[in-house]
């Protein structure tokens, strides 16, 4: 920067000539300098003020348009912003389809220790054990006088209970609020429903998350604030679910089972009515899961749609059916059944002898292990395999359960002829009443396959069709004779035309290889009404017999059929079924004239 001399010398020399004051020109170019200095602040200071005026200006219209669009736009209510460290305590309920509470929330206490804060620690904890028996009086006072400077004591209190805290009168025990999950109905739709329990938790709140069932399945969805607290509705009706439940339970006792399952199912939209699985717990209080034995010997074990059972005679409706489909044979087509049946060293047997032949329609009636055998050696491996793949055999059910993810059916490693034989008539082959109940069910809609589902449905499901409408009418007409002239003979409801086919399994060992000789899962997948049904039920009992004649009878015939029979007279009229007389075929109609 080059600076202009306030006293030039030039200009000093001059001055003296004319004799002029040379400080007269320092004075001059003082004030010169100072007023290009003025000039030059203000040119800044007008240059910033432009740009601040524009900067206001933008950030104005900004606003102001935000303002004109939010006054324009739908008002919608804002997702809460939570941060990583709040406990959102919130969860929405579940009801039935009809709108009925099956699981909500309950405002609560907790009770925890300050021990440091305690006048009488040992009077405190004797009476602590006053009204909580189940706490230890030595490990409270080890807790008391130790080093703890905090003691949960109960996650939930009762209002009695907080109650009778609150007059122990001792400034170190102190209540927490909190919500609870609580089950109004108890053991009902226990293994449905699952169960909850705590997750992040402080003394002023704590966080309920689901631990099984739907509660698990549907855990974000039910805490999630933005649904609104919206109930979640499932397909479940509470009073058919009830009667479901005390029906089998009686029959679990009366026939000395070990445990039973039933699942009642619309064959049209794959609604759950009602599932039951037997022994059940209370999700109020769930019990530990198992650390030791057989996972199945657990409470918590759904049978219904975790139990992988060999299905027995029940899976021969599916072999008539195919085999009716491809065209290789029809109700009245006769199949060899003279026995038994060689195929290497292995020998299949029928439980009675049925002579040398029979219909199709009797070999499913009088429930012939060798006639269907001969029928699948005739179907083939690889299209009974398709067959069943379509009937969802060969995957575990899309139930909204998470235990269900577990249920992959047992299939044979080796799919040989004689296992295309034992799995046409129930053996070899492992799967849940759950996968019985679906496929039934395409026999019963016209040949449609349907997905189970425990969520309300407004509409049928368009499945893709597995056969076709005549071979699964044909099916509907054999399983209706099994009930009224073969083996499900006490599955006959007065009014509610039923069909289906009994399912006699030995249970194999668990370990070692083999099946019982004494031991077996008794199985009756039905109908009704036949000629147009419109719901499937599962019955199954595992080790049931039946005592009442002189000899055990453990067939399903004496077992799961009367089960199955009693609760469909319970079930129907709550499914607001009419008892029907059953229309005739025009075959039995003799006309005459006046």
């Amino acid at each position: 920067m080059i600076r202009k001399p306030l006293r030039p010398l030039a200009s000093i020399l001059r001055a003296r000539d004319v004799g002029e004051n040379p400080d007269a020109i320092e004075r001059e170019n003082i004030r010169q300098r100072h007023e290009e200095m003025r000039d030059k602040g203000r040119q800044r200071a007008e240059g910033r003020l432009f740009i601040m005026s524009i900067l206001f200006l933008g950030g104005f219209l900004t606003v102001c348009a935000r303002m004109g669009i939010v006054s324009y736009s739908e008002a919608v209510e804002p997702r809460a912003n939570y941060s990583a460290n709040r406990i959102v305590a919130q969860r929405a309920d579940i009801v039935d389809r009809k709108g009925r509470i099956l699981a909500t929330n309950l405002e609560t206490h907790s009770l925890y220790a300050q021990p440091m804060h305690m006048i009488d620690k040992e009077r405190v904890a004797k009476e602590l054990v006053d009204i909580f028996p189940d706490l230890d009086q030595e490990r409270l006072v080890k807790d008391f006088t130790g080093k703890r400077k905090f003691l949960w004591i109960k996650k939930k209190l009762s209002p009695e209970q907080k109650q009778a805290v609150h007059d122990i009168g001792d400034p170190g025990l102190q209540f927490g609020s909190r919500e609870m999950r609580l089950y109004p109905n108890g053991k009902l739709a226990a293994h449905i429903l699952g169960g909850a329990s705590f997750g992040k938790e402080d003394v002023h709140a704590a966080e309920v998350i689901g631990v099984a069932g739907v509660e698990k399945q549907f855990d974000e969805a039910l805490r999630d604030p933005a649904n609104g607290g919206k109930a979640l509705t499932l397909s479940l009706d509470l009073t058919v679910q009830t009667a479901a439940e005390r029906v089998l339970y009686g029959g679990m006792k009366l026939l000395n089972a070990k445990g039973a399952a039933a699942i009642l199912m619309d064959v049209h939209t794959g609604e759950i009515i009602a599932m039951v699985s037997l022994p059940d717990f209370d999700p109020n209080d769930r019990p530990r899961p198992p650390t030791k034995g057989h996972a199945a010997d657990s409470p918590l074990f759904n049978r219904a749609v975790q139990g992988l059972y060999e299905l027995g005679s029940t899976f021969k409706i599916f072999t008539a059916a195919q085999a009716m489909e491809l065209g290789l044979a029809n109700p009245s087509t006769m199949i060899k059944t003279a026995g038994p049946l060689r195929w290497g060293k292995f020998k299949i047997r029928d439980f009675h002898n049925y002579g040398a032949e029979l219909t199709l329609t009797k070999v499913i009636v009088k429930s012939s292990n060798i006639g269907t055998a001969r029928m699948a050696q005739i179907i083939g491996a690889k299209r009974q395999k398709g067959f069943l793949r379509d009937l969802g055999f060969f995957e575990p059910t899309p139930v909204e359960v998470v235990e269900a993810r577990g249920a992959q059916p047992l299939l044979p490693k080796n799919w040989s002829e004689l296992s295309t034989m034992t799995i046409s008539y129930g053996h070899g082959l492992s799967a849940s009443p759950l996968h019985l109940a679906a496929g039934y069910a395409a026999i019963a809609n016209g040949g449609t396959r349907v997905l189970p589902t425990l969520l309300k449905r407004n509409a049928v499901q368009e499945g893709p069709r597995v056969m076709s409408r005549a071979s699964a009418e044909k099916a509907r007409r054999m399983l209706r004779l099994v009930v009224t002239e073969g083996t499900a003979s006490f599955g006959d409801v007065p009014g509610y035309a039923v069909g289906g086919k009994t399912g006699t399994a030995d249970k194999p060992k668990e370990s070692g290889g083999g099946y019982y000789e004494d031991k077996v899962i008794a199985t009756f997948a039905s109908m009704f009404p036949a000629h147009n049904p419109r719901y499937v039920l599962v019955v199954s009992l595992d080790e049931p017999v039946e005592t009442s004649g002189p000899k055990p009878r453990r067939t399903a015939g004496w077992t799961a059929v009367p089960v199955a029979a009693e609760m469909i007279t319970r079930i129907a009229p709550l499914l607001g079924l009419r008892p029907d007389v059953e229309p005739g075929h025009l075959a039995d109609i003799t006309l005459t004239s006046n």
